[in-house]
Protein backbone atom coordinates (compact mmCIF):
# COMPACT_ATOMS: atom_id res chain seq x y z
CA UNK A 1 0.00 0.00 0.00
CA UNK A 2 1.42 3.63 -0.67
CA UNK A 3 1.36 6.57 1.77
CA UNK A 4 -0.64 8.80 1.36
CA UNK A 5 -0.55 12.49 2.29
CA UNK A 6 -3.04 15.58 2.79
CA UNK A 7 -2.63 17.52 0.09
CA UNK A 8 -5.82 19.84 -0.67
CA UNK A 9 -7.41 21.26 2.38
CA UNK A 10 -11.31 21.84 3.09
CA UNK A 11 -11.42 25.44 1.79
CA UNK A 12 -9.61 24.61 -1.39
CA UNK A 13 -11.74 21.17 -1.96
CA UNK A 14 -15.06 23.34 -0.52
CA UNK A 15 -14.25 26.06 -3.16
CA UNK A 16 -13.36 23.99 -5.76
CA UNK A 17 -17.22 22.30 -5.59
CA UNK A 18 -18.58 25.31 -4.40
CA UNK A 19 -17.64 27.39 -7.75
CA UNK A 20 -18.26 24.60 -10.22
CA UNK A 21 -21.97 23.83 -8.63
CA UNK A 22 -22.41 27.89 -8.62
CA UNK A 23 -21.16 27.82 -12.49
CA UNK A 24 -23.67 25.67 -13.86
CA UNK A 25 -26.04 27.40 -11.76
CA UNK A 26 -25.43 30.65 -13.67
CA UNK A 27 -25.96 29.06 -16.82
CA UNK A 28 -29.04 26.99 -16.05
CA UNK A 29 -30.12 30.37 -14.74
CA UNK A 30 -28.80 32.40 -17.92
CA UNK A 31 -32.14 33.52 -19.77
CA UNK A 32 -33.80 33.92 -16.02
CA UNK A 33 -34.73 33.59 -12.91
CA UNK A 34 -32.54 36.92 -13.16
CA UNK A 35 -32.53 37.76 -9.55
CA UNK A 36 -31.16 33.83 -8.75
CA UNK A 37 -28.65 34.15 -11.84
CA UNK A 38 -27.39 37.20 -9.99
CA UNK A 39 -27.23 36.51 -6.63
CA UNK A 40 -25.13 33.59 -8.25
CA UNK A 41 -23.15 35.76 -9.90
CA UNK A 42 -22.10 37.67 -6.02
CA UNK A 43 -21.93 34.29 -4.63
CA UNK A 44 -18.96 33.33 -7.28
CA UNK A 45 -17.59 36.99 -7.01
CA UNK A 46 -17.46 36.86 -2.99
CA UNK A 47 -15.77 33.20 -3.23
CA UNK A 48 -13.22 34.19 -5.83
CA UNK A 49 -12.43 36.67 -3.32
CA UNK A 50 -11.72 33.82 -0.27
CA UNK A 51 -9.57 32.27 -2.92
CA UNK A 52 -7.99 34.86 -3.69
CA UNK A 53 -7.14 35.73 0.00
CA UNK A 54 -6.64 32.01 0.66
CA UNK A 55 -4.11 32.09 -2.26
CA UNK A 56 -1.87 34.21 -0.42
CA UNK A 57 -2.49 32.74 3.55
CA UNK A 58 -3.83 29.31 3.13
CA UNK A 59 -1.22 25.86 3.17
CA UNK A 60 1.48 25.24 1.24
CA UNK A 61 -0.48 23.82 -2.05
CA UNK A 62 -3.29 26.54 -1.78
CA UNK A 63 -0.96 29.08 -2.11
CA UNK A 64 -0.58 30.73 -5.47
CA UNK A 65 3.59 31.18 -5.25
CA UNK A 66 3.34 26.93 -4.89
CA UNK A 67 2.01 26.40 -8.58
CA UNK A 68 1.96 29.48 -10.59
CA UNK A 69 4.52 29.91 -12.60
CA UNK A 70 5.83 31.49 -15.34
CA UNK A 71 5.04 30.69 -19.20
CA UNK A 72 8.50 28.70 -19.55
CA UNK A 73 8.37 26.62 -17.28
CA UNK A 74 4.48 25.58 -18.54
CA UNK A 75 6.11 25.12 -21.80
CA UNK A 76 8.87 22.82 -20.83
CA UNK A 77 5.88 21.18 -18.68
CA UNK A 78 3.99 20.81 -22.22
CA UNK A 79 7.05 19.22 -23.91
CA UNK A 80 7.73 16.81 -21.34
CA UNK A 81 4.33 15.51 -21.51
CA UNK A 82 3.81 15.34 -24.86
CA UNK A 83 7.31 13.34 -24.59
CA UNK A 84 5.85 11.40 -22.07
CA UNK A 85 8.43 12.51 -19.61
CA UNK A 86 6.85 14.62 -17.43
CA UNK A 87 7.17 15.09 -14.10
CA UNK A 88 4.84 14.11 -10.79
CA UNK A 89 4.17 17.14 -8.90
CA UNK A 90 2.02 16.67 -5.40
CA UNK A 91 0.45 19.91 -5.83
CA UNK A 92 -0.30 21.23 -9.20
CA UNK A 93 1.95 20.70 -12.42
CA UNK A 94 2.73 23.89 -14.55
CA UNK A 95 0.02 23.55 -16.76
CA UNK A 96 -2.33 22.94 -13.89
CA UNK A 97 -1.54 26.50 -12.28
CA UNK A 98 -1.39 28.21 -15.83
CA UNK A 99 -5.44 26.54 -16.34
CA UNK A 100 -5.74 27.56 -12.51
CA UNK A 101 -4.78 31.34 -13.54
CA UNK A 102 -6.65 30.93 -16.57
CA UNK A 103 -9.75 29.83 -14.89
CA UNK A 104 -9.78 32.37 -12.31
CA UNK A 105 -9.33 35.58 -14.91
CA UNK A 106 -12.26 34.17 -16.92
CA UNK A 107 -14.73 33.82 -13.74
CA UNK A 108 -13.86 36.76 -12.47
CA UNK A 109 -14.28 38.70 -15.88
CA UNK A 110 -17.65 37.07 -16.21
CA UNK A 111 -18.51 38.57 -12.71
CA UNK A 112 -17.08 41.78 -12.91
CA UNK A 113 -19.25 42.29 -16.88
CA UNK A 114 -22.01 40.76 -15.06
CA UNK A 115 -22.12 43.34 -12.33
CA UNK A 116 -21.12 46.17 -14.45
CA UNK A 117 -24.56 45.42 -16.66
CA UNK A 118 -26.44 46.66 -13.73
CA UNK A 119 -24.52 50.19 -12.96
CA UNK A 120 -25.83 53.29 -15.24
CA UNK A 121 -22.72 53.44 -16.68
CA UNK A 122 -23.79 49.85 -18.45
CA UNK A 123 -27.32 48.94 -17.72
CA UNK A 124 -28.76 47.90 -21.22
CA UNK A 125 -24.77 48.35 -22.83
CA UNK A 126 -25.34 45.01 -25.78
CA UNK A 127 -21.31 45.39 -26.13
CA UNK A 128 -20.96 44.27 -22.16
CA UNK A 129 -23.58 41.47 -22.31
CA UNK A 130 -20.93 40.52 -25.37
CA UNK A 131 -18.05 40.60 -23.49
CA UNK A 132 -20.01 39.05 -20.22
CA UNK A 133 -21.55 35.89 -22.73
CA UNK A 134 -18.36 35.15 -24.45
CA UNK A 135 -16.46 35.27 -21.33
CA UNK A 136 -18.97 32.65 -19.82
CA UNK A 137 -18.14 30.54 -22.94
CA UNK A 138 -14.37 31.31 -22.24
CA UNK A 139 -15.20 29.12 -19.06
CA UNK A 140 -16.98 26.34 -20.28
CA UNK A 141 -14.18 25.62 -22.73
CA UNK A 142 -11.37 26.28 -20.04
CA UNK A 143 -13.29 23.81 -17.96
CA UNK A 144 -13.23 21.17 -20.92
CA UNK A 145 -9.54 21.77 -21.11
CA UNK A 146 -9.26 21.64 -17.13
CA UNK A 147 -11.15 18.42 -16.80
CA UNK A 148 -9.18 16.67 -19.90
CA UNK A 149 -6.11 17.82 -18.29
CA UNK A 150 -7.13 15.87 -14.81
CA UNK A 151 -7.76 13.00 -17.06
CA UNK A 152 -4.47 12.85 -18.70
CA UNK A 153 -2.77 13.67 -15.58
CA UNK A 154 -4.80 10.86 -13.57
CA UNK A 155 -3.96 7.93 -16.75
CA UNK A 156 -0.48 9.29 -16.95
CA UNK A 157 0.26 9.03 -13.30
CA UNK A 158 -2.27 5.95 -12.49
CA UNK A 159 -3.99 8.60 -9.85
CA UNK A 160 -7.47 9.32 -9.65
CA UNK A 161 -7.25 12.96 -9.28
CA UNK A 162 -10.71 13.55 -9.26
CA UNK A 163 -11.11 11.48 -5.69
CA UNK A 164 -8.02 13.69 -4.73
CA UNK A 165 -10.04 16.88 -4.78
CA UNK A 166 -12.64 14.77 -2.78
CA UNK A 167 -10.43 13.47 -0.57
CA UNK A 168 -7.50 16.03 -0.32
CA UNK A 169 -5.41 13.33 -0.31
CA UNK A 170 -3.04 11.99 -3.24
CA UNK A 171 -0.25 9.65 -3.40
CA UNK A 172 2.80 10.61 -1.73
CA UNK A 173 6.01 11.36 -3.79
CA UNK A 174 8.13 7.97 -4.91
CA UNK A 175 12.01 8.60 -5.44
CA UNK A 176 11.35 8.20 -9.15
CA UNK A 177 8.31 11.23 -8.91
CA UNK A 178 11.57 13.28 -7.51
CA UNK A 179 13.53 13.17 -10.54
Amino acid sequence: MTDSVRVWDGFVRLFHWSLVAMIAGTWLTAEGPKLLHERLGYAIAILIAARLVWGLIGPRHARFADFVRGPLPVLAYLRDLRAGRERRYLGHNPAGGAMIVALLLAVTGTALTGWLQTTDAFWGSSAMEEIHETLATLILVLAGLHVAGVLVESLRHRENLILSMLTGTKRALSDKDRR
